[in-house]
């Protein structure tokens, strides 16, 4: 006999920064919970980009409810002002806090899901399906009953295809082994991929750039090393950004340096280029966008990640035609509107769909947006869970505090890994973000350490980034 729903666990898929910060959150509750992790441990992901340093420190990357749980079992919190990588965050909080004894015991590793669903019931019954326990189908075929679903598996795993028209390129699945998404270790772990190879990354966010960046410290490194950079616009402007007149002199020195190795030949740029066929040719890859081709023995595919909605199919979802997050946040977090100007806090009102006790929060829950700050994620999963809880005052109660100082102080170097905390912005003094307002990174993934400043947009014509 199917147990009570209400005596069913919280389900949690993911055991990221924001899928762990809903299990503090739900354990500081007390409401039953069960987390469900792909991967071997904690922030599996993050793992596959330990190496990449965040633009935000320690002070922003720490969920409320999971500092309170580590500190009350005597963990020691890092120096608030510490850009930490990404294998900083996994390790030294993270891990930490999956261990803890309040959430161990209910996260399962290295099990996939594959399905969602409602017990005995497709997307078209109506009756009796609120009152109906959500029913998890995992790779192995054992089944999953919970009282509500917490959707925070995130979008690394599926990133976009190199075809322009949003569909694989002519041949890519057959270039598969040539392929690398984005941020490889070119420095580090992956070196002797590129090293003396040549290299074509196809992206113009910052992912592409600090890949490229290190593509060409390599060649300068080692003999033969080459770097292609494609892209879909007519002009690289956008990456480079405003360079020294930049609203953000750090990302401005990014797209100096990037534009310095293109115009000194380190980086061949090909502008115009959409990518529609790959063939494998006897001196590497052949990438085509119908009129020119480009042959190179790695593609490093920096084009951005999508949701995969395909293990919700059987649920009533409303989507954003374009964005793919609810139409509620969509208009919220719109890359075409808002990019390092504000996103408006947003909580278990936005993130409701019309099946109830389904949230996906996290980058998934973004949609196609690159917008992602990994805070936002955090007061997501507090706001949710106080819904689950039946506490709807908290749950509406949304804010996103995010001084100008610390996540977009524009005085630190590149190579620092520190925000020195009294350090004022490039719009004038430390100034605090008012509780109604958010910040968006602009940045895929929220991984790149590009500092931004948040500025008063409502004077400017246009936003800081254009």
């Amino acid at each position: 006999m199917t147990a009570h729903i209400d005596q069913l666990p919280v389900v949690v898929i993911g055991a990221g920064p924001v899928g762990l910060a809903a299990a503090a959150h739900l354990a500081d509750r007390r409401i039953s919970f069960t987390v469900l992790e792909s991967g071997a441990s904690p922030a599996a992901a993050i793992r596959e980009w330990g190496h990449v340093r965040l633009f935000s420190p320690w002070r922003y990357d720490i969920d409320s409810a999971a500092a309170k749980l580590l500190a009350d079992a005597g963990w020691i919190r890092p120096d608030d002002d510490i850009l930490p990588t990404g294998r900083r965050l996994a390790e030294d909080y993270l891990q930490p806090l999956a261990d803890l004894p309040t959430l161990k015991p209910h996260i399962r590793y290295a099990v996939r899901v594959n399905a969602v669903t409602r017990l005995g019931m497709d997307r078209l019954r109506t009756a009796g399906r609120a009152n109906a326990p959500f029913l998890i189908r995992l790779h192995s075929g054992e089944d999953v009953l919970a009282r509500a679903v917490i959707d925070a598996s995130g979008t690394w795993q599926t990133p976009n295809v190199l075809g322009a028209s949003g569909i694989p390129a002519h041949g890519e699945a057959a270039v598969k082994a040539y392929v690398e998404s984005s941020l490889p270790d070119v420095l580090g772990r992956d070196r002797d991929r590129f090293a003396g190879r040549h290299t074509l990354v196809v992206g113009a966010g910052h992912s592409a750039a600090t890949t490229l960046l290190a593509l060409a410290e390599l060649a300068g490194q080692e003999k033969g090393t080459t770097v292609t950079w494609a892209i879909r616009a007519t002009s690289p402007a956008r990456t480079y950004g405003g360079e020294s007149a930049d609203a953000l002199p750090a990302r401005g020195a990014l797209g100096s340096r990037l534009r310095g190795h293109v115009e000194s030949g380190t980086i061949a740029l090909l502008t115009g280029f959409s990518v529609r066929q790959l063939t494998n040719g006897p001196d590497g890859v052949v990438v085509s966008d119908g009129t020119r081709s480009v042959v190179a023995d790695r593609i490093v595919s920096a084009t951005g990640y999508r949701p995969d909605h395909g293990i919700v199919s059987e649920l009533r979802l409303d989507l954003d035609p374009i964005l793919g997050a609810t139409r509620a946040l969509a208009p919220l977090i719109d890359p075409n509107q808002h990019s390092c100007g504000t996103v408006p806090p947003h909580g278990v009102d936005e993130l409701t769909q019309p099946e109830p006790g389904y949230y996906a929060i996290g980058a998934k829950s973004y949609g196609r947006a690159p917008t992602f700050l990994m805070a936002t994620g955090y007061e997501q999963a507090r706001s949710v869970v106080a819904a689950l809880a039946g506490d709807w005052q908290a749950a509406r109660d949304v804010q996103l505090d995010l001084p100008e100082t610390g996540v977009c102080s524009s005085n630190v170097p590149l190579d620092a890994d520190r925000i020195d905390s009294g350090a004022a912005g490039c719009c004038g003094p430390v100034v605090a973000v008012p509780a109604a307002r958010g910040l968006a990174t602009g940045i895929e993934g929220g991984l790149l350490r590009a500092p931004l400043t948040v500025i008063d947009v409502s004077a400017q014509s246009g936003g800081c980034c254009n």
